[in-house]
């Protein structure tokens, strides 16, 4: 079986409808493994999804209860599953046995609360975890484990810190000037959150809760959902109510670069096999703030207890090995071949030419005039072993349906809810050829029942130049758009040269500027950096430039790093240096 995971998951994400026009959106996901099976849930889906190995997903509805509104917290309890997510009317915890029965019971409705999350100790004792603001920290309380009700003190837990910690400033140094690719509704939430001083105080959120060997590790996420440096912190503690101490590597899980930046407010989780796994938050962010994805990323506890995640090339195809393994080891399993390449199509729109389905930007894309029958073809510009393809097809002028008030008790807030439409297709043709002359269908999905924004394609090795990929049926017939059109494969030259020296300083104490020379070969640079030699946890992606801003640095903190240079040959690990 194809053992291939790449991001963002390839699942059929649900349209939300609540800004000018709809986009889909998905996040804040809890993973867990119940009774032989995984089941993935994440914000205002109207159901989730459940798996068998958690690479290939099969997708449940259930629109009826309120476990299915935002951030759901789904954990085991006994032998059962503790189901609760973001309300304040206040909110309500369900259980159930078997979520694929849709057999629920309403066991407690506490208080109002928002970013859920239980947690039950080895004795026995449950503890319950919520909060979300940047004002407000995240909060801990004993709780009842038949009843779900309190029974200690509420305590506060996690306050943020942007003297001392650098990935939860929202104003960080060097942020990009991103208003030209967002809607109209992002840029008054910007507006709004600057004349109210908030853009400089980070969202503390999205609390959840692991044991490993004795020791209680508390995770939250900051500093926003709709920036790229969205990512989980952790604190480590003695009890499950704290004291806590911040752990010197954070924040664990974060991926400021690339394709699809963003890796926060998540949930971490032991596989059949003992490995675990942390799901989380992806953005884009352009039609309306909450505009995300779904990422899931291999993670591991290191010999000092250090919690952290492989995300260098998360959004590549990577091989994920059967049973047991070292996160640490999980690499590319192919190189990107279409980066900056050569395409035509039947028609673009203005500021949506074809170069922009090739610049490794999900924020950008190509956008034709019309939907059905428009088509879009990419030369690579030499024959390759092709072995895998992802389209990332963009929302755009998707229209907004009127609310439908018999919807209204099962969403959050009247003006938004989840498209009760289950027909919506995503139909296309895609074809390969070596000569651009004589054209072999690689997909023909013109008749597909699915409705999947990311598609991902494995190929064996297939041997071509040029990709076309013609529209058949979009959901709602809008513009046939498309984000990334990605090929994959084994390049036809060599891994580029090293990059043996690099200048590092630090900007501030919480941010390093890194410079480099340009390697032969290279389309991009991966920077893996952390607080050793042997703790390079976290990393930076980036396309064509030759330096970059780490801004996700603690205070008090030394870090060492190292530049990778990759391209259409492989990847070429360089040598680690301190910044200093």
């Amino acid at each position: 079986m194809n053992r291939v995971l790449i991001n963002p998951l390839n699942i059929p994400y649900q349209f939300q409808h609540y800004n000018k026009q709809a986009s889909r959106e998905s996040a804040d996901p809890t993973l867990i493994y119940f009774k032989g099976r995984y089941y993935l849930f994440a914000s205002m889906s109207g159901g989730f999804y459940y798996s068998d190995d958690m690479l290939h997903w099969d997708w449940h509805e259930n629109r009826e209860l309120t476990p299915f509104r935002y951030a759901p917290d789904v954990r085991q309890v006994g032998d059962w599953l503790i189901f609760s997510s973001s309300d304040r009317d206040p909110s309500a915890i369900y259980r159930s046995k078997d979520p694929l029965s849709d057999d629920f019971e309403k066991l407690s409705e506490p208080f109002p609360f928002w970013d859920p999350n239980t947690f039950q100790d080895d004795d026995g004792r449950v503890y319950f975890y919520w909060g979300c603001a940047n004002t407000t920290p995240i909060y801990g309380q004993e709780f009842d484990p038949e009843t779900m009700t309190p029974i200690g003190e509420k305590k506060e837990l996690i306050f943020g810190n942007t003297a001392e910690h650098g990935w939860e400033r929202p104003d960080y140094p060097g942020r990009p000037k991103e208003q030209g690719k967002e809607g109209l509704a992002m840029r008054l939430y910007r507006l709004y959150m600057h004349l109210s001083g908030s853009d400089k105080k980070p969202f503390i959120e999205g609390a959840f809760m692991n044991k490993w060997n004795g020791k209680y590790y508390l995770q939250y996420a900051a500093p926003g959902t709709e920036l790229a440096t969205y990512g989980d912190g952790v604190y480590v503690g003695e009890s499950p109510l704290g004291p806590f101490t911040y752990q010197a590597h954070n924040p664990f899980s974060s991926k400021p670069g690339g394709f699809i930046t963003g890796a926060g407010h998540g949930s971490t989780i032991e596989d059949k096999y003992g490995n675990l796994w942390h799901a989380s938050t992806m953005r884009i962010s352009v039609n309306a703030n909450f505009e995300r994805r779904l990422g899931l990323f291999p993670a591991g506890l290191d010999k000092d207890g250090i919690l952290f995640c492989n995300q260098n090339f998360a959004d590549y195809p990577l091989e994920i090995p059967e049973g047991k393994f070292d996160a640490r080891s999980v690499k590319p399993k192919w190189m990107l071949l279409s980066y900056k390449k050569s395409a035509v199509a039947s028609s673009y729109r203005q500021g949506h030419e074809t170069a922009k389905a090739l610049d490794e930007d999900i924020r950008s894309c190509w956008c034709p005039k019309g939907s059905a029958g428009e088509w879009y073809r990419l030369d690579l510009g030499d024959v390759y072993e092709v072995h895998g393809i992802q389209l990332n097809f963009a929302d755009v002028d998707v229209p907004m349906l009127e609310v439908d008030k018999s919807l209204r008790s099962n969403v959050y807030t009247s003006n938004r809810y989840i498209d009760p439409d289950p027909t919506l297709r995503t139909r296309y043709l895609l074809e390969g050829s070596a000569d651009g002359s004589e054209w072999f269908v690689l997909s023909d999905k013109r008749s597909a029942e699915t409705n999947l924004p990311h598609d991902y394609l494995a190929l064996d090795g297939v041997k071509l130049r040029y990709v076309r990929v013609t529209a058949e049926k979009l959901p709602y017939d809008e513009p046939f758009a498309l984000s990334g059109l990605r090929v994959f494969g084994l390049g036809n030259c060599a891994a580029p040269e090293t990059v043996a020296a690099f200048d590092a300083s630090r900007q501030d104490a919480m941010t390093a500027k890194l410079s480099w020379k340009a390697a032969d070969r290279a389309i991009g640079y991966n920077i893996r950096y952390g607080i050793s030699p042997d703790k390079l946890y976290s990393s930076h992606m980036v396309y064509g430039q030759t330096e970059v801003l780490l801004t996700m640095l603690n205070a008090g903190q030394n870090y060492y790093a190292a530049v990778d240079a990759f391209g259409e040959g492989g990847v070429t690990e360089g040598p680690c240096f301190p910044v200093k």
